[in-house]
């Protein structure tokens, strides 16, 4: 995927303006038992059994290797950049943040509930009118359900300096903003769901 800005060391976010690379450790290794072969497990998303309103809401879970030094909290985003041709923007699955340890068991969101701060996904778009969450609602994990192909999604894992001001609700926007200049290392990995 091109949509973002990959390197070699780490990926670096449109909107994180004043992240530079100085001072960077190095790329997390990001893992999930919830992904094999490249292929998120069906639990995970629209096929699961813990659905609401349609929203998939079992998290996958991930594990963490190589934090540098500093590291006081880690941050994730969830994204699938090829929900832009379907619906027409980036659609977010999941945002959190203030995770104290280098990784999540599967079903934190909601079972961890409270214990890390939670963004808003897209389920709960304006964009989707009468039929978008309300914001509480959508502050968790909310599957894949791609509607016309198999979508990639982006896990991005981040080890941050230091915990963020960020609380339940948030938008991605303010993560950008939390992030910005805190980044100590970073990882990727990427699952496949079909429709």
């Amino acid at each position: 995927m091109r949509n973002c800005c990959c390197s070699d060391e780490i990926l670096v976010l449109p909107g994180t303006g004043s992240f530079t690379r100085e001072g960077i450790s190095g790329t997390l290794n990001v893992t999930s038992a919830g992904i094999r072969g490249g292929i998120i497990q069906d639990r995970f998303g629209r096929r699961g059994e813990e659905v609401v309103d349609g929203m998939p809401t079992r998290s996958l879970p991930f594990s963490v290797s190589g934090a540098p030094d500093g590291t006081a909290s880690y941050a994730l985003t969830l994204l699938d950049y090829d929900a832009i041709g379907a619906v027409g923007f980036l659609w977010i699955h999941w945002l959190a943040a203030n995770i104290r340890q280098p990784g999540l068991p599967e079903n934190a969101s909601v079972e961890l509930r409270g214990e890390f701060a939670q963004g808003v996904n897209s389920w709960g778009a304006p964009l989707l009118g009468a039929g978008a969450f309300e914001p509480a609602a959508a502050s968790c994990y909310g599957g894949m359900a791609p509607p016309d192909s198999p979508h990639r999604y982006v896990l991005t894992v981040y080890a941050m300096d230091q915990m963020l001001n960020l609380r339940d609700g948030f938008r991605y926007h303010e993560f950008l903003e939390g992030i910005s200049g805190h980044i100590l290392a970073a990882g990727v990995l990427v699952g496949i769901y079909d429709n």
